[in-house]
């Protein structure tokens, strides 16, 4: 269920109260919270899965002000702005502005020995073999990001539900059929969301992942 764009999924127990952007949900909360409601009331990413935490003090417009508008950014751009710091050298003439990030690599003698010996030398052939790595599994990982959404979720939601950890097992060997079954008996709406979590693509198309 990983999209370019963020969304979050807000449920009064183990019902449904509230799906699309934050602020949609947060007014959920606060509005829930308003009435009354005796059940436990969270949030989560759909992206990833996890709770997310919700400010709800003040008017409706003060809430809404407070809120970030890309909440599923929010970790990737503080490491980005931590790690991305310029170096104060200036560049060469005409050299262009890549915008690449230094970090340490570890590799062995022979690593080090096979790169120094590639058109354009370590960093070049590195990205080079990173980007042909994101192409060739782009559909695993996305699976992968997936299948971890759906275990934090299912931690969170139905943890103490029977067959929890056999449900976990099928989900992290790609078991559709037994993931489905398993999950056939929760509440509608907590099965209806972890399988949309889990199944972006049909998981039987592709190989096991280790738990």
């Amino acid at each position: 269920m990983n999209t370019a764009t963020p969304s979050y999924t807000t449920f009064d127990g183990h019902k449904q109260i509230a799906s699309g952007s934050l602020a949609v949900n947060a007014l959920a909360v606060k509005h829930a919270l308003a009435s009354g409601v005796a059940s436990s009331l969270l949030t989560f990413c759909d992206q990833t899965g996890q709770v997310v935490d919700i400010d709800i003090r003040g008017s409706d417009a003060e809430m809404l002000a407070r809120l970030p508008p890309e909440m599923h950014l929010l970790h990737e751009n503080a490491s980005a702005l931590s790690d991305s710091g310029e170096s104060a050298e200036p560049r060469g003439r005409g050299r262009p502005k890549l915008g690449v990030v230094a970090r340490e690599v570890t590799l062995l003698p022979r690593h080090w020995d096979w790169l120094a010996t590639q058109p354009g030398g370590a960093s070049v052939t590195l990205r080079k073999l990173v980007e042909e790595a994101r192409r060739a599994n782009v559909d695993r990982d996305r699976q992968r990001q997936s299948t971890e959404s759906a275990y934090h979720f299912m931690s969170t939601m139905a943890g103490d539900m029977a067959g929890f950890e056999e449900t976990a097992r099928a989900l992290f060997t790609n078991d559709e059929t037994k993931f489905h079954q398993l999950t056939g008996a929760w509440p509608t709406d907590v099965r209806d969301y972890v399988r949309r979590l889990a199944c972006p693509v049909p998981l039987a198309d592709l190989p096991a992942l280790a738990p």
